[in-house]
């Protein structure tokens, strides 16, 4: 299936080298104010054009919308929404058909769809299917507003190079400073080694992973739901949607295997005239429910799949051997264009939520 969602139902369309990519958005209430320069301003994040560091694909994703929209606002019916893909090119992926790259899903994808399943540029498993994903996260963004509730995303790693960023930095002071480079980061001073250690692995035919950081403030108390639709659960199942993401941490995350319960724990305290904790290991759940600290979690991005580097594969019409250099055009590293869909994505999914939990009218 490729939709998500009990009321806030998500479902995207199209394939990477098809006439278009986009997305329908079933529930949003009647009213719910819909800012389509806002979108088309997220659609620009995530797209390569003017960035040095990714891949020459020239798309324009030029912002359509088809249906469910009227003067600036939801009409309460399906909303439905595409960008065209103008810049396709099929002979390369024609060429190597036979041939599964390492990293990317071709094998497994013939194998359950057959031969003739449309692969170009990845087809459905392409990063190209997130266009739909930060359309949703853009209504998804004004229906969270009237809660207060504040969605920012950053690159924390690339290729090992650490950001520091403070735990208290306001959601608009992030944003504002990770738009001033091309890596997304809020720490100016490793911006030009993150760019580096991109560079350096183009140079080599190569690729470069990292993590992105995820903030939202604002999560009301109780926004969640108990066991498999806990807060954690269903935000892991959409970011895990997003292709390339392979490992998701909230709070302490992995390092609270070294840690004792004494310090793992959060205490609590009144302040602000409000219950806070003092710490924030759980990043802002407990029990599957947000706690009103901030909701706090990264995200694992795996190194770029297609390289330039010979690598070891399988004819699969001969079972022969064979080696593969992939050609075209790729993303050396592909964090920095991710930062804007991890923030829709959790979007949407806190809009999900607040709709189930009545929150959100």
């Amino acid at each position: 299936m490729m939709s998500f969602g009990e009321r806030f139902r998500v479902t995207v369309f199209g394939t990477s080298h098809g006439p278009e990519v986009g997305v329908t958005v079933l529930g949003v209430p009647e009213g719910t104010p819909i800012d389509l320069i806002g979108i088309q301003s997220d659609l620009d994040r995530r797209r390569p054009v003017g960035r040095r560091l990714a891949t020459k694909r020239q798309e324009e994703d030029v912002l359509v919308v088809e249906s469910g929209y009227r003067e600036g606002r939801s009409d309460g019916s399906l909303f439905r929404a595409h960008v065209r893909n103008e810049d396709v090119r099929r002979e390369p992926y024609d060429r190597i058909a036979d041939t599964p790259r390492p990293g990317h899903a071709d094998y497994p994808a013939r194998v359950r769809f057959g031969a003739g399943a449309d692969l170009s540029g990845g087809g459905i498993f392409s990063g190209r299917m997130t266009v739909g994903l930060v359309i949703a996260g853009g209504i998804a963004r004004s229906m969270l507003a009237p809660l207060g509730i504040e969605v920012v995303a950053f690159t924390r790693s690339i290729g090992g190079v650490e950001a520091t960023v403070s735990e208290d930095q306001p959601p608009a002071q992030l944003r504002h400073v990770t738009a001033q480079n091309e890596v997304a980061t809020p720490d100016p001073e490793v911006a030009g080694k993150m760019e580096e250690a991109i560079l350096d692995a183009r140079r080599d035919g190569d690729s470069v992973g990292g993590v992105i950081e995820v903030r939202a403030s604002g999560v009301p108390v109780g926004l969640g739901e108990p066991f498999f639709d806990s807060l954690e659960s269903v935000l892991a199942h959409a970011w895990f949607a997003i292709p390339a993401v392979k490992a998701v941490e909230f709070g302490a995350g992995f390092a609270a295997a070294r840690m004792r319960g004494s310090e793992h724990n959060d205490p609590f305290v009144w302040a602000e005239g409000r219950v806070r904790t003092t710490s924030n290991h759980a990043g802002g759940i407990l029990g599957g429910l947000a706690t009103g600290m901030p909701l706090v979690a990264r995200l694992t991005i795996k190194p770029t799949s297609s390289i330039a580097r010979p690598q070891q594969t399988v004819n699969l019409a001969t079972h022969a051997p064979a080696t593969l250099v992939v050609t075209g055009r790729h993303d050396p590293c592909i964090v920095p264009r991710a930062v804007v869909v991890v923030e829709s994505v959790t979007a949407f999914v806190l809009a999900d939520l607040a709709l189930r939990g009545g929150f959100v009218r």
